[in-house]
C-alpha cells in the first residue's frame, strides 16, 4: 500500500502489476470506502482509491464544480495507461465527465448507482450536513456522542455510521474531514447534472457497466435515454437487495460484476 498527493487529491494504492483501475466515491465518501473491493482487485490490478475534492484528505475549494473535478482526477491519469474508472453516486458522474472530457485517459468506465441526470434529493442531504454541523466539536469526547447527536436526523443506523466515518479525531481535536460548508451551500450543483456546459462533447464510445442497487431510486427506466446519449456502449446490471450503496451492501456480487467486466 502506498499513499500519496496529486493535484490537490489523496490517494491510497494497492497492487504492483496488471490494469489500472481508479476508484471514485460518493457524497460523504473517501477512498477508503472502497478499500476491501480494491484489495480483492489489486491480486490482478493496480488500484487506486481516490479522496474527491472537498472530502477525505484532499484538499478543500472554494466551491465545487463538477467539470473542474473531473479534469483534477484526470491529472492522476496517463495517455500511455488509461485506466478502469468505477464511480459511485458523486464519483459516478465525476467518472462519466472524466470520460467525456478526457476519453483517452479511460479505457472503461463503470458507474455505479448514479445516472447523468439532476436529481431532486438535495433536502435529505442538507438536512444530514445541519446535522453534522450542530454537533460541538470543542466540547465531544466521544464518537459514541456524536452518533446519539445525530440520531435524531439521521435515524438510519447504517447511514449514521457511514457519516461518522468521516469524524477524525486529530491533535487532540475532532474535526469533520469533508468541507460541510461548502457541500451545504453548493448542494444543488453537486445534485445537479452540467448538461449545459457539455454542448459540443461527443458520447464515450469505450464500454460501460451501469450498475444500479434493486432498491434504489437513483437508476431507473426513464433515465435510461440520458444514459444511452452519452454512453452508447452502456450494459446495465441490477443487483437485487441493495440500495443506493450497492458496493457496501453487497460486496461479493459488486465485486464478482465487476471483474467480469474488467476480463
Amino acid at each position: 500500500m502506498s499513499s500519496a498527493r496529486v493535484q490537490g487529491l489523496h490517494t491510497t494504492s494497492y497492487g504492483a502489476s496488471g490494469s489500472r483501475i481508479v476508484f471514485c466515491h460518493g457524497l460523504f465518501g473517501q477512498g477508503r470506502n472502497w478499500t476491501r473491493i480494491g484489495k480483492e482487485l489489486a491480486t490482478s490490478h493496480r488500484v487506486t482509491l481516490v479522496d474527491m475534492p472537498d472530502h477525505g484528505r484532499s484538499a478543500w475549494s472554494e466551491h465545487f464544480d463538477y467539470l473542474d473535478a473531473a479534469d483534477r482526477v484526470a491529472g492522476l491519469l496517463a495517455d500511455d495507461d488509461p485506466a478502469a474508472l468505477v464511480g459511485h453516486s458523486m464519483g459516478g458522474k465525476i467518472a462519466m465527465l472524466l470520460a467525456l472530457r478526457h476519453p483517452g485517459l479511460v479505457e472503461r468506465l463503470a458507474v455505479v448507482d448514479v445516472s447523468p441526470v439532476p436529481y431532486p434529493h438535495a433536502e435529505e442531504f442538507a438536512r444530514y450536513i445541519a446535522a453534522m454541523q450542530a454537533i460541538d466539536l470543542t466540547t465531544l469526547e466521544r464518537r459514541g456522542d456524536a452518533d446519539a447527536a445525530l440520531a435524531d436526523a439521521v435515524p438510519n443506523p447504517v447511514v449514521r455510521s457511514f457519516l461518522l466515518q468521516n469524524l477524525r479525531h486529530h491533535a487532540g481535536a475532532w474535526e469533520w474531514q469533508p468541507h460541510l460548508d461548502l457541500l451545504a451551500r453548493d448542494l444543488g450543483a453537486i445534485t445537479d447534472w452540467p448538461a449545459d456546459r457539455l454542448d459540443g462533447a461527443a458520447p464515450y464510445g469505450g464500454p460501460v457497466l451501469w450498475v444500479a442497487g434493486a432498491d434504489s431510486p437513483y437508476v431507473r427506466e426513464d433515465y435510461a435515454p440520458a444514459m444511452e446519449r452519452w454512453f452508447p456502449q452502456v450494459r446495465r446490471v441490477t443487483v437485487k437487495r441493495a440500495g443506493h450503496w450497492v458496493h457496501s451492501e453487497q460486496p461479493e456480487v459488486f465485486t464478482e460484476v465487476l471483474r467480469r467486466f474488467l476480463r
